[in-house]
């Protein structure tokens, strides 16, 4: 199979290019991977400034939707995600 032939994978959301726009902030709020300790280094807003700019910027039902997730994600804080890879590490061993 020739290397133009192949499908090309596309990303549903793409990163935006600039950490300092309400739209990256909004995408790495959503995303899992990303702490808001990263969000913090990268745009110096908070948790609660985040927060804020969701709740502003998002409809009512999927800012909902977004504190359900990020409640039950243990992910979104950076020492929480590390026990957690602890955890999984410790169990697959």
């Amino acid at each position: 199979m020739k290397k133009e032939d192949r499908p090309k994978t596309k990303v549903k959301k793409p990163e935006p290019s600039d950490y300092n726009t309400n739209d990256w902030i909004i995408w790495a709020a959503w995303a899992d991977r990303i702490t808001f300790e990263e969000i913090h280094e990268k745009t110096n807003k908070t948790e609660s400034d985040v927060i804020k700019i969701m709740r502003r910027s998002i409809k009512p039902s999927s800012f909902r939707l977004w504190r359900k997730r990020v409640n039950q994600k243990s992910i979104k804080h950076r020492k929480k995600f590390i026990i957690e890879r602890e955890k999984l590490k410790n169990f697959k061993d």
